[in-house]
């Protein structure tokens, strides 16, 4: 069976104040295309589909016609799972009606396993959707004792086993953090004050585990658990990703082809530096002067319109800094380095400087929990 592996659409995402629709659009057409081309039976998505729980109508809309092409014009079915980004109960709607239509959604874990078979007799493969879920959600829903999302995904994933019991090839979909993965600074956090890794020894078992949750391409612990990566880049710290899907070919044998196939983004993402004057002479001539910018001018005096020059020949600069301005650049460094702390750290430190004593482990856990919920709710 040829599986299209992809995750992390964020379908209505904006950057620096600018819609990525119409790039996430032009990617989701090479999809359609290669789903076409290279006769894949199943398309997987591994979570956050959308960029935020209540996605703007727009985005709803392109989703809705993407999946029409994919499911009801090309004939192949997909399966997707909510990831932290998602709100799952709205993802979820409809899920059963839409199973009939070969459109399989996974929005809200579930106390009962639900496999998807799909492939013709003989050569079935079982598809087990595992849609994020902090290990609250799944302490309570199952009565299990679990505090972490490594115990989480450890008991989610024994389960799994224990129900197919080696009849099928069994892929995963799963959306976490695993152990040693590499991050970027697009990802928002799975957990506020706790630790969010999974070991990826929890899915050495399976034939397949198509992850979401991290932008960059890679694999842990084994070839076969993979993240596909999203589709586009998401931030400046992205710049040098090569985005892609990934073609895999399951059988009893476990996944013996696994390819990776690059999207060709409608605006690439680049960090330029340099000297004003350079750069304004080197967009004259330079054919992506359309890409999305980062601008690290060099120069060290006062300049009038930087923007409005810069723009003239590259009209996507989106962010610029002048570090050669910055008369502290270690202190510049530092707050930087003390803001990937997380808002918990964060929250700390300014009630430890206002009231000259630490936060009690009671008040570390309301501010947890408040800081989760803010994040599940998303942008306003």
């Amino acid at each position: 069976m040829r599986i299209l592996h992809t995750a992390d659409w964020h379908i209505g995402r904006q950057f620096h104040n600018l819609s990525l629709l119409e790039d996430q659009r032009h990617v989701l057409a090479q999809l359609i295309e290669l789903i076409d081309s290279r006769q894949v039976d199943v398309m997987l998505v591994a979570g956050d589909i959308y960029d935020r729980s209540v996605p703007p109508a727009a985005a709803v809309s392109l989703l809705d016609e993407v999946l029409h092409r994919i499911c009801i014009d090309l004939g192949v079915p997909v399966i997707m799972i909510a990831g932290n980004h998602d709100g799952p109960e709205r993802l979820g709607f409809g899920s059963r009606q839409l199973a009939k239509a070969g459109l399989y959604i996974a929005g809200q874990l579930e106390q009962e396993l639900r496999p998807i078979i799909l492939g013709a007799a003989g050569a079935e493969v079982a598809f087990y959707p595992i849609p994020y879920a902090d290990p609250v959600t799944v302490r309570h829903l199952l009565n299990e004792t679990v505090t972490t999302h490594d115990a989480a995904m450890g008991l989610l994933t024994q389960r799994i086993l224990e129900h197919n019991r080696g009849r099928y090839p069994c892929v995963v979909l799963g959306h976490c953090f695993l152990a040693g993965g590499e991050v970027s600074e697009s990802e928002r956090p799975l957990s506020i004050g706790g630790a969010e890794w999974v070991s990826p020894e929890h899915f050495m078992p399976f034939e397949y585990a198509a992850l979401g949750h991290l932008h960059g391409r890679q694999f842990r612990g084994a070839a076969h658990i993979r993240y596909s990566g999203s589709l586009l880049k998401y931030s400046f710290s992205e710049a040098l990703h090569h985005k892609s899907v990934t073609l895999v070919d399951v059988d009893a044998s476990g996944a013996h082809t696994i390819e990776q196939v690059d999207l060709q983004p409608l605006h690439d993402m680049r960090i330029l530096d340099g000297a004003l004057d350079e750069l304004l002479q080197q967009g004259k001539t330079d054919p992506n002067f359309d890409d999305y910018l980062l601008v690290r001018l060099t120069d060290s005096h006062a300049i009038l319109d930087i923007m409005g020059k810069l723009r003239s020949v590259y009209p996507n600069v989106l962010h610029l800094e002048r570090p050669g301005l910055m008369v502290n650049g270690e202190q510049r460094a530092l707050h930087r380095d003390q803001l990937k702390r997380g808002e918990l750290a964060m929250f700390q430190d300014f009630y430890q400087q206002m009231r000259g004593e630490p936060l009690t482990q009671e008040q570390c856990t309301i501010i947890a929990e408040v800081l989760e919920s803010v994040h599940k709710e998303g942008p306003v």
